[in-house]
C-alpha cells in the first residue's frame, strides 16, 4: 500500500445540514448521487449518509456523536487564524470542545465538533511550515 490518503469520508445524519455547515466555513463542493465532494488540498473530503457509509464498509451503523477515535486537523499560518476559524465554526453551528490555547506540546490550537460530532483540531504549529501549494511536509523528527 502506498503511503497516502486520497479521500476522507465523514458519515453524516443529514446531508443538507452537513453541506450547509461546511459551506458556512467557506468550503465549496459538488453534490453527486447523495454525497458531497470537497477538494481539500491534495485529497478529497466527502460527506455521505452515516448508515450508507457503514454498509459500504461492511459495518453496522453505530450511534452518532461521541468521540469516534479520529480527529481531522487543519493547520493555519497564525494564532489569530486559529481564533478566527474557531469563531467562524461556532457561528456555523459547531461546538467548541477545546478553546484555543497553547497546548501541552507547545503550539497554539483549539478544537470543535461539526454538527455530526466529527472532531476538528485547528492549529498553528510553526514546526509544520506550509509549502507553496498550501500543503505541509512533516519535519524529520529524528526517529526511525
Amino acid at each position: 500500500m502506498e503511503q497516502r490518503i486520497t479521500l476522507v469520508t465523514l458519515g453524516v445524519s443529514g446531508l443538507a445540514r452537513a453541506k450547509s455547515f461546511y459551506q458556512a466555513l467557506g468550503w465549496r463542493g459538488q453534490e453527486v448521487e447523495e454525497t458531497v465532494f470537497f477538494q481539500a488540498g491534495g485529497l478529497g473530503l466527502v460527506l455521505w449518509d452515516r448508515g450508507a457509509l457503514a454498509a459500504e464498509c461492511g459495518l453496522e451503523p453505530g450511534p452518532g456523536g461521541g468521540f469516534g477515535g479520529i480527529a481531522l486537523s487543519h493547520n493555519v499560518r497564525s494564532d489569530a487564524e486559529v481564533d478566527a476559524l474557531l469563531s467562524a465554526a461556532r457561528r456555523a453551528g459547531a461546538t467548541i470542545t477545546k478553546p484555543a490555547a497553547v497546548n501541552a506540546v507547545g503550539f497554539y490550537s483549539g478544537a470543535f465538533t461539526d454538527p455530526d460530532g466529527h472532531a476538528w483540531e485547528i492549529a498553528h504549529n510553526p514546526a509544520f511550515p506550509f509549502n507553496e501549494d498550501g500543503s505541509i511536509t512533516l519535519p524529520d523528527f529524528g526517529g526511525s
